[in-house]
């Protein structure tokens, strides 16, 4: 099992002919995913080449899906594009739709999240790495071949800490990997993705990795309190950060003690969710707990 992105997931690349959606669409191709199109406007009807897969490429992306029964979308726009992409994409009623920009402004994101929201479509991100289900379907810039499928449902604000994770625990594997994005607005939380694990009869249990800034961290452990019953490792990255500035994501911002990994330690502690201080105690910890299932 996996959730939200399996092997029956047929994914339009929004962006395909720019460098950055070609390169990862050879990537996602190489391992497995479904890749089914892509979507420039103004360069609909001809097509790439990956090593010999000739993909299509439409204007819009309803063409797209009525040509090749397409229900996800990885979102290769720049910037200033990027609202009037996953807009389409929400409006013509895709499952999923996996936002990778970086530095969306924030107005347009607000907008199309709640726009998702108001659609029932599932978005991830934006400024996020993607979402993998090992063995079935890569969505983004996850690498592929850093660990396998298994029992661990992972859900993580930082994309290289997702990797980092990710390599630490390929002896076990993954039912499904999401790196859900550091902006201060983002279309799936870590909320949502306990939710989904928790319904996963295949996720044995759940790695979350959080960081510095806002509350997201502290509202995830409240909802694992009253909501979940599998086991929960997490990580908080930044506890060495200094106050009063930002580190790295546009969220990462501690003002006094809000936002503090510190504070946010506390938070899971009290609800019986394990911390580790670093990502391979993290890991380690996570190894304890399936192994005494």
């Amino acid at each position: 099992m996996a959730i939200w992105l399996g092997a029956e997931s047929r994914i339009i690349v929004q962006g395909m002919t720019g460098s950055e959606g070609r390169k990862h669409t050879a990537r996602m191709l190489a391992c497995g995913s479904k890749i089914v199109a892509g979507v420039t406007p103004g360069k609909g009807g001809g097509s790439v080449d990956f090593d010999g897969t000739q993909l299509p490429v439409f204007n819009t992306i309803s063409e797209a899906i009525e040509s090749t029964g397409a229900n996800t979308s990885v979102v290769f726009v720049p910037p200033r594009f990027t609202g009037g992409a996953v807009d389409e994409a929400i409006e013509a009623g895709l499952d999923l739709v996996v936002c990778i920009t970086e530095g969306v402004p924030v107005q347009d994101t607000a907008r199309f999240v709640n726009h998702a929201v108001d659609a029932g479509v599932r978005l991830i991100g934006p400024n996020c790495p993607g979402i993998i289900s090992p063995g079935k379907s890569n969505a983004g810039i996850i690498p592929a071949d850093i660990t396998g499928a298994g029992p661990i449902g992972l859900v993580s604000k930082s994309g290289t800490l997702t990797y980092q994770m990710m390599y630490e625990l390929r002896d076990i594997g993954f039912s499904t990997a999401i790196g859900i994005g550091g902006d201060p607005i983002v279309g799936t939380t870590h909320i949502d993705a306990l939710k989904a694990f928790e319904a996963d009869p295949e996720t044995q249990a759940i790695a979350l990795i959080g960081e510095i800034g806002g509350d997201a961290e502290e509202r995830a452990a409240e909802y694992i309190a009253d909501n979940v019953t599998k086991p929960v490792v997490a990580y908080v990255a930044g506890f060495t950060a200094p106050e009063g500035r930002t580190m790295g994501h546009a969220g990462a911002i501690v003002s006094g003690s809000s936002g503090t990994a510190q504070a946010k330690k506390a938070a899971f502690e009290a609800v019986g969710v394990t911390v580790g201080r670093t990502p391979s105690e993290t890991a380690e910890l996570m190894r304890r707990i399936l192994r005494g299932k």
